[in-house]
């Protein structure tokens, strides 16, 4: 199979069966833990600080230089920021509360959800590119981090009456754009060892606004008390300990 193409496969995979799960939970369990939920988002946190810390980064600077995987950090952390301002902007489960909204609630969370996929999926590819099992991990921690935005997308259709089958398609849709940044990510990190410093510092650059933007924040507000401080701590140690058996 051509490698660019099973790369694509594999974040096709992860946006797809990570939303498309966290539905699944969503319809099934109705009312999961908040601190479940929380260690979850904290858990992937951690996971993907020591992936960037340990890996994204390193193996950037090793591909080119520091000066142009730090332009790549900064262009990731800068066009993730702009997401934010430009698009419909949520904290995972500040939303689910108001219900009142629905399919409005939903729909909005799922463009959202739909367009930070993309620089994710990004990620996957040029990290594929520089390692295989850098890249399936990656792929694994942003699969699990994108289960409560499946929940988060979820709970609103499913309290405004929609379809099981329908909230089951939309939420898995959500996660197709990860498979568009995957072929971009893996198609400009194969042209030269420049370009991949540069995807790689990039790829960092957007997990780390993730981090620090999105999942430490949410794993606070959505476990509350000390349940997202430890999936972040526990996810840390996991990352570093997998990373280093891999």
């Amino acid at each position: 199979m051509n490698e660019i193409l099973k790369v694509t496969l594999v974040g096709l995979g992860a946006g797809v069966i990570g939303t498309g799960s966290g539905a699944i939970i969503a319809l099934f369990v109705k009312n999961p833990s908040k601190g479940l939920l929380g260690f979850i988002l904290g858990f992937a946190g951690g996971i993907m600080l020591a992936i960037v810390l340990t890996d994204l980064l390193p193996e950037a600077i090793e591909a080119g230089s520091f000066f142009i995987a730090f332009i790549g950090l900064l262009m990731g952390a800068i066009l993730i920021l702009v997401l934010d301002l430009k698009l419909p902007h949520f904290h995972f489960f500040e939303t689910t509360e108001e219900l009142a909204r629905y399919i409005r609630t939903g729909t909005i969370l799922g463009l959202g959800i739909a367009m930070h996929n993309l620089p994710e999926g990004i990620a996957i590819g040029a990290s594929y590119v520089a390692s295989p099992a850098l890249g399936f991990t990656l792929a694994f921690t942003i699969a699990l981090h994108n289960i409560p935005e499946g929940i988060a997308m979820a709970c609103p259709l499913c309290a405004g009456g929609m379809r099981l089958r329908w909230i089951l398609f939309y939420t898995a849709m959500a996660g197709l754009p990860m498979g568009l940044g995957a072929f971009l990510g893996s198609s400009l990190g194969a042209i030269s060892s420049l370009v991949l410093s540069l995807s790689l510092g990039f790829a960092a650059g957007a997990m780390l606004y993730i981090i620090f933007g999105e999942l430490i924040p949410g794993a606070q507000n959505a476990g509350g008390g000390h349940a997202g401080t430890f999936g972040a701590v526990f996810g840390t140690i996991a990352g570093v300990l997998l990373l280093s058996v891999i």
